[in-house]
């Protein structure tokens, strides 16, 4: 009966990690036959995880959903990372979820084994969040939008610009981004007939409408014009610089969200990155420690022959 228990969750476990199975990948896994694996599945169902057959010689499962959670199995790096994140949403930007993922968290590591609530205990003594006063959004909103992306459902939703006008947007939602200190949803606007990137703790009154639409490519990808969007696009002046740096060495010293960074060949890139302030796009290029050229804008480069020779006098000054 104890072998066959372990089993049971043996198989339950490989349930989980994939779609589907068929019956002899099955068999060969547990080390049986596969009129035993029938048997095993038929005891899930008994204690009502809806594992679902699919015909054919090969017998396949799935391990759909049901009205209720059932337990579910994690190695050692995935109990370790379920903790983690748990800790982090804590303090998150999802409104609402602190409380929720304390609870969550409590229930977790009172079930871990001692050398796992070690592992957890270690990385959240030894880690301090920066957290910021950005804007939160509710776990209902990106539950509502990351199911018409799932599903991909035409979404109609209020909308509020930088500017403060509010507008309604038909859209065919395509990704979620979230940055770390906002969400973003990348979307088609039908309206418009082009992409557009939506701050989510802008939307408001979100609502699948259908029909179900194609999914579309973008050709950048959702991360990137994100990044391009809250880097560049945004600002009064855009800047196109041309670095005489590696592009691995001048990623490491910006983020996604304040630059791009592309490689020309292994002592040059291209980045781009945008400001309201001339003074402080000058400040950010000098600081990243290269030569640079300047394409773009055309204002920064008379204002860095200014800057130069304020410097210059500065430090004529200070030698005495």
């Amino acid at each position: 009966m104890l072998q066959t228990s372990a089993r049971l969750l043996r198989l339950l476990s490989l349930l989980q990690t994939r779609r589907d199975w068929t019956g002899p990948d099955l068999a060969e896994r547990l080390g049986v036959t596969p009129r035993t694996v029938r048997r095993d599945v038929d005891r899930l169902r008994e204690l009502g995880y809806p594992v679902h057959a699919t015909p054919g010689s090969a017998g396949g499962y799935r391990l759909g959903a049901g009205a209720a959670l059932p337990p579910l199995l994690l190695d050692d790096d995935e109990a370790v990372a379920v903790a983690l994140g748990l800790r982090t949403a804590a303090g998150g930007t999802v409104a609402g979820m602190a409380e929720s993922s304390v609870r969550a968290l409590a229930k977790l590591e009172q079930v871990l084994p001692a050398r796992l609530r070690h592992r957890v205990g270690a990385l959240q003594a030894a880690t301090v969040s920066l957290t910021g006063a950005g804007p939160t959004v509710g776990p209902e909103l990106l539950t509502v939008i990351a199911g018409a992306c799932r599903d991909r459902l035409r979404m109609r939703f209020g909308y509020r610009d930088r500017s403060g006008s509010q507008s309604r947007r038909n859209a065919e939602p395509h990704r979620l981004v979230c940055t770390g200190r906002r969400w973003y949803l990348v979307a088609w606007d039908t309206d418009r007939a082009d992409w557009r990137t939506y701050r989510v703790d802008r939307i408001t009154e979100p609502l699948p409408t259908g029909p179900r639409f194609p999914a579309r490519e973008l050709p950048e990808g959702a991360a990137a014009r994100v990044s391009r969007g809250v880097s560049t696009d945004g600002y009064r002046y855009r800047a196109r610089i041309t670095l005489r740096a590696p592009a691995e060495v001048v990623a490491a010293r910006t983020s996604p969200t304040s630059a791009q960074v592309e490689p020309v060949d292994e002592h040059s890139c291209v980045l781009r990155t945008g400001s309201d302030s001339l003074d402080a796009l000058a400040i950010h290029l000098a600081m990243l420690g290269a030569d640079f050229e300047v394409h773009e804008p055309p204002e920064l480069v008379p204002h860095l022959r200014v800057l130069a020779k304020r410097l210059e006098r500065a430090a004529t000054a200070s030698g005495g």
